[in-house]
C-alpha cells in the first residue's frame, strides 16, 4: 500500500478500511474469480492492483476509500456514462464493498516522459472525449463542487496554521464564487474532474483518463485542473494567462473560466498535498499560487 494512500485514508477517518483490506481483498478473488497481484505505487486515494481474471485475461483490481457523502461511488457512474470511451471499461463493481475491477491500460503518461509541449495537447484532447451531457447521470453539479471547494480552502487552510497568505485564500475564493456563479444546467456536460499525467494511460486509441471524479459542470472545470499542474512552466512563462488561452482556444472554452478554475484547484490541492504530507508537490502549487495571486485580474 502506496505511504500517501495510508495518509489518506486515515485522515478521512478510515484507519479500519486499512485493517480489513487484507479480509477485504480474498472476498473478491473468491467472489469475482480473480487472483489479486502487487499493487500499483502511484495510486493515492485507493488501493490498485493487478488482476488475473479466471479466463486468464487481465484487469485491474481498483478498492475504493470510502468517505462520507458516497463521492466514491461516482467514479462507476462517469465510467458506466462513458462506456469505455475515453475512461477505462468497467467489467464489474461493488458498491457495497467499494470495489471496481476495470479495463487493464498501458503505461502513465507521466512515466512515458513525454514533453510538456507534446503533455498539454494530449491531455486536452482526452478531457474531450468524455465531455457529453449526461443529466440523468445522477452525479454532482458544477455549484456543489465549488461550494465543496469553498469550504474545503478555508477549513484546510486554518487547520494547516495557514500555510499560504491571506491573499492566496481569497483569490481563490472568489474565483471559486465565480464559477459557482455562472453555473448553468443547459451548458453543463459530464466532466472527469481531475484530468493529468498520472491519470492518462496509453491505450489503443489515445490515452484514457483513469481516477474519474465526475460531475455535470462547465467543460473549463477539466481545463482549469490541467492548468493547475506543471508549476515550474508556469512560473517561467512571460505570460502566464496565455496557457489558459491557448487551451481555450483548443477546445473552444471560455479563457476566463479556465483560468479562474485553474486557480481554486491549485490552492485547493495544495492544501490536501500539505494534509497529507506530498511533498514537495503541494508547496510548489502553493508557491504558484503566491506568485499569481500578485498579478493583475485575468485579461
Amino acid at each position: 500500500m502506496p505511504e500517501v494512500v495510508q495518509n489518506r485514508a486515515n485522515a478521512v477517518g478510515q484507519a479500519q478500511w486499512l485493517d480489513d483490506l487484507d479480509d477485504l481483498v480474498a472476498s473478491l478473488e473468491r467472489d469475482w474469480e480473480i487472483i489479486v497481484g502487487e499493487p500499483f505505487g502511484e495510486g493515492t486515494e485507493a488501493f490498485v492492483a493487478a488482476v488475473e481474471c479466471s479466463d486468464g485475461s487481465a484487469a485491474v483490481l481498483k478498492l475504493l476509500i470510502p468517505r462520507s457523502g458516497g463521492v466514491e461511488d461516482q467514479e462507476a457512474a462517469v465510467l458506466r456514462a462513458v462506456n469505455g470511451d475515453g475512461c477505462p471499461v468497467l467489467y464489474r463493481d461493488d458498491p457495497a464493498r467499494h470495489a471496481l475491477l476495470l479495463e487493464r491500460l498501458g503505461p502513465s503518461m507521466s512515466s512515458l516522459g513525454m514533453a510538456y509541449e507534446e503533455r498539454l495537447p494530449a491531455l486536452c484532447d482526452a478531457a474531450r472525449r468524455i465531455w457529453r451531457p449526461a443529466a440523468d447521470c445522477g452525479l454532482p453539479t458544477g455549484v456543489v463542487k465549488a461550494q465543496w471547494l469553498i469550504d474545503y480552502i478555508a477549513t484546510t487552510w486554518e487547520e494547516l496554521g495557514h500555510p499560504c497568505s491571506q491573499r492566496v485564500v481569497d483569490h481563490a475564493l472568489d474565483c471559486a464564487q465565480r464559477r459557482r456563479d455562472a453555473h448553468d444546467d443547459e451548458r453543463a456536460v459530464l466532466v472527469h474532474g481531475d484530468v493529468h499525467q498520472w491519470n492518462a494511460l496509453a491505450a489503443h486509441d489515445g490515452f484514457k483518463l483513469v481516477d474519474p471524479d465526475g460531475l455535470l459542470a462547465e467543460a473549463e472545470y477539466d481545463l482549469g485542473v490541467i492548468l493547475r499542474e506543471d508549476p515550474e512552466e508556469l512560473l517561467a512563462a512571460a505570460y502566464p494567462f496565455a496557457t489558459a488561452r491557448w487551451m481555450a482556444d483548443r477546445c473552444g472554452a471560455d479563457a476566463t473560466a479556465v483560468w479562474e478554475w485553474g486557480v481554486v484547484e491549485r490552492v485547493s490541492t495544495g492544501l490536501m498535498c500539505a494534509k497529507i504530507d506530498l511533498q514537495p508537490v503541494g508547496r510548489r502549487m502553493l508557491d504558484v499560487a503566491e506568485h499569481l495571486a500578485a498579478l493583475p485580474p485575468f485579461s
